[in-house]
């Protein structure tokens, strides 16, 4: 009796996600997308793509590692279609070869993949508010890496790292958008371009986007971007950059209201606020310092009452969505 051959995998979890991967098509929309211009003589382009994928799947920090993760574990090339890994040498020829418009086409197919599950894609308006947060985090990094400069990061001033966008579905969990700069490139340089592409993403119509609520931080909230993001047809909640001018609009409210949440930290809404493209309601929040003063921010929305009182919900449960919606009537 012939005994078959029994292979083991150090990597077993990957093996079962590959054969849940081929029936999905994901890979065949990259390969229908992404065109590089290279010569063919064993492993296509895309096929070598898809095997610096499965490196990084498998936990490789660098294209080399391919000879120790995916090459030695032939049940993991095998899994998503593969009859073999290529060589590293080549692999790297391969993303040398890689120009601006395959980085394009390559972001064209991971959204149409993106949409086939995603909750938060609907081609149709629904009536649902889309919740949106826009922001960029730092990721420090050595100072060989490519895009690797200096610049202040949160706790981490001075050192080099790369600055990764991105733009969330917030309620569905999803990663909408994924955009890695340089490290000095700010959310206030990166906010149109992000901005542009959630759009793209989600398929979000004029009907949609009056229902769509994008949250941004004050890093990007200098005058030009207000102006912007009005102009797009979003609800916004965003917050003013300029602090000193926050400070100027505090002799225009005329009732302070304490936050039940935050101990000394108080909100008032502005009586004769600041002129955009677009009305917005403005409110004051300030903060006790150190020497006795208070520090101001001002936050600008454009959500009528009842989108504030049905996202609170959403978000605090209706017990305390009904305290806020109380304090938002007084405002």
């Amino acid at each position: 009796m012939d005994r078959q051959k029994i292979e083991f995998s150090a990597r077993a979890s990957l093996v079962a996600r590959g054969v849940r991967f081929q029936p999905m098509g994901i890979w065949a929309e990259v390969s229908a997308q992404v065109k590089i211009k290279q010569k063919i003589h064993k492993h296509t382009p895309v096929e070598k793509l898809l095997d610096c994928l499965l490196n990084i799947l498998a936990g490789g920090q660098g294209v080399m590692e391919t000879h120790i993760l995916v090459r030695p574990d032939e049940a993991v090339p095998r899994a998503f279609g593969r009859d073999c890994c290529a060589d590293q040498s080549t692999i790297s020829r391969t993303l040398n070869a890689c120009r601006a418009q395959n980085v394009t086409q390559l972001r064209d197919a991971i959204s149409r993949i993106l949409q086939k599950p995603a909750r938060s894609y609907q081609p149709g308006y629904t009536g649902a508010e889309l919740l949106l947060d826009i922001d960029m985090t730092g990721m420090p990094a050595g100072g060989q890496g490519e895009g690797c400069t200096k610049g202040d990061f949160a706790q981490r001033k001075h050192c080099r790292a790369r600055q990764r966008g991105r733009v969330l579905a917030t309620d569905d969990d999803e990663i909408i958008v994924d955009r890695l700069d340089d490290g000095k490139r700010q959310l206030n340089c990166s906010l149109p371009d992000l901005g542009q592409q959630a759009p793209r993403v989600l398929a979000l119509e004029a009907a949609k986007r009056r229902a769509t609520m994008v949250r941004i931080d004050g890093g990007a909230g200098d005058e030009v971007n207000l102006n912007w993001v009005l102009g797009q047809g979003y609800h916004w909640l965003i917050k003013l950059t300029s602090w000193r001018r926050a400070h100027q609009l505090s002799a225009s409210v005329g009732e302070w209201f304490a936050d039940p949440k935050i101990a000394d930290r108080s909100v008032g809404g502005v009586q004769q606020g600041l002129t955009f493209t677009r009305p917005t309601r403005q409110l004051l929040v300030r903060t006790p310092k150190s020497d006795g003063q208070w520090s101001y921010c001002l936050l600008l929305t454009t959500l009528s009452d009842a989108m504030h009182f049905r996202l609170a919900s959403r978000a605090l449960g209706a017990d305390r969505a009904a305290t806020s919606a109380g304090h938002l009537a007084r405002l």
